[in-house]
């Protein structure tokens, strides 16, 4: 599989994001998942101690067992925990992060990441916490997520000199939710910074298996606290033209989400959850499509005005 730098760390195009491990499937489950994601040649796997309150990063762990130093282990703290511990203060960040590295098993952590800004926390006190622990050996690289292009300057202007700082922004984007098109994605290329999105695939909906006019089901993510937001009449008739369009080219709608967001420059990995062996492998194949110039215009021609319908904030 293609492989793309975040900062020195070398990363599949394709990676697994762990939220499901703990919450949706147990550990026997999760493992399941991380054999098939390696066996297709995912490196990158992307988790948090919020997830399921730990046992996503737990199950993680166990899962890659001696396999963990073939992989790349990004995780991220500053959420509220079940017990209440939150935010992004130095005393709390290095213990968040002896957590974290416990529950995944570790020596190490190859991306971490400030889950959110902490209005309550100057900017250059959390990246001083980082430094030390980047100095220290415990983590390689640090990143963001859920920040604004403001908030990445303020950042980058906050860093020491010589000391560790930012080297990706993890924030949603997908073919339904564009928002990181207008400044975003921009001050990532002024800065050299990488670019991973979440909710790539718009909680479900860009899968293929949601139709117009056909009842969700009981299952589906469209009935969660996640989909609402995006299962809506409007974007149901772009994804109908949008499997219109990857049908015609010999391909699946999701494959064709993944494969438009890996043709953005600063994307470094499209990090799609799975619940089973069989998802991870059609995750990993999904970024096999090269679009073309045309192909991307047409793609534009259809779903351009998506962000404007999507109602979930």
């Amino acid at each position: 599989m293609e492989r793309r730098r975040i900062g020195s760390l070398e990363v599949s195009v394709v990676g697994i994001g762990c939220n499901n491990f703990g919450w949706r499937i147990g550990a026997n489950e999760t493992k399941q998942v991380v054999d098939a994601a390696l066996e297709a040649g995912v490196n990158f796997f992307d988790t948090a101690d919020i997830y399921a309150n730990g046992e996503s990063e737990e199950y993680l762990g166990q899962a890659l067992g001696r396999r963990r130093a073939g992989v790349i282990v990004s995780t991220k703290f500053g959420l509220p925990m079940q017990d209440g511990r939150q935010g992004a203060r130095p005393e709390y960040v290095k213990q968040a992060a002896e957590d974290s590295l416990r529950r995944l098993r570790t020596a190490y952590i190859d991306l971490y990441h400030l889950h959110k800004p902490d209005p309550a926390t100057p900017i250059a006190d959390t990246l001083g916490a980082l430094n030390d622990l980047v100095q220290a050996g415990k983590v390689r690289e640090i990143a963001c997520s859920n920040f604004s292009a403001a908030q990445l300057r303020e950042a980058d202007s906050a860093v020491s000199p010589g000391a560790a700082r930012f080297v990706c922004v993890q924030n949603e984007y997908s073919l339904i939710h564009r928002e990181p098109e207008a400044e975003v994605l921009p001050e990532c290329a002024r800065l050299g910074l990488a670019f991973v999105p979440y909710f790539p695939l718009a909680n479900g909906l860009l899968t293929g298996k949601y139709r117009k006019g056909q009842p969700l089901p009981d299952n589906s993510r469209g009935k969660d606290q996640w989909g609402p937001g995006v299962f809506t009449e409007p974007n149901l008739e772009i994804v109908e033209s949008l499997i219109e369009f990857a049908s015609s080219h010999g391909h699946t709608l999701l494959e064709l989400a993944v494969s438009w967001l890996t043709a953005k420059d600063r994307v470094a990995s499209v990090i799609a959850g799975a619940r089973t062996p069989e998802q991870a492998r059609i995750n990993a194949s999904a970024a096999e499509w090269r679009l073309t110039k045309d192909q991307l215009a047409e793609i534009e021609r259809i779903a351009g005005g998506s962000m404007a319908v999507r109602t979930a904030t």
